[in-house]
């Protein structure tokens, strides 16, 4: 057991990474109360980064085959994750709901690749810039929904 560890060092770490990364995400969304949390962006974010080990190892492997092609596996982790994010859309009333958390998934599957092929600058930034968005834009988002929802009610009352 301690073999695999001592081997397999890197892939462990990416597979950590891509964890606490995806955590940091779903806290956000834990704290303002969606769905989606903390255990659902770790695993999006880790299994992207899971498919990506697999597809490199994948191409050392077959390297040599006519007609492989590795990259088609990081492709399908966004059409997985768009599949995945369309069930958390809906429409509720005339308000449509759940978009921004699967645009915060699909976002996350994106860190998990990166952090996949070991770009982890690119994803600790990423998931900076996604944090900065969410907890920004949700403090700035709410003074504008009370004069919209203001607004709302002025129009219904005519």
């Amino acid at each position: 057991m301690e073999q695999f560890f001592t081997q397999n060092n890197e892939i462990i770490l990416k597979l950590i990474i891509a964890i606490v990364l995806g955590m940091f995400i779903g806290a956000e969304r834990l704290l303002v109360h969606k769905e989606a949390g903390m255990k659902t962006h770790s695993l999006v974010a880790m299994g992207a980064t899971l498919f990506i080990i697999v597809s490199e190892f994948l191409s050392e492997k077959y390297a040599g085959v006519s007609g492989f092609n590795p990259g088609i596996i990081a492709s399908n982790i966004v059409v997985g994750i768009g599949f995945l994010g369309a069930g958390l859309i809906i429409l509720h009333g005339d308000r449509l709901m759940g978009l921004t958390t699967a645009s915060g998934l699909w976002v996350t599957a994106g860190i998990g690749i990166a952090v996949g092929f070991g770009l982890f600058n690119l994803a600790t930034i990423s998931t900076v810039l996604v944090l900065l968005i969410f907890i920004t834009m949700n403090i700035l988002e709410k003074p504008i929904r009370k004069i919209s929802d203001k607004n709302e009610n002025l129009s219904r009352d005519i």
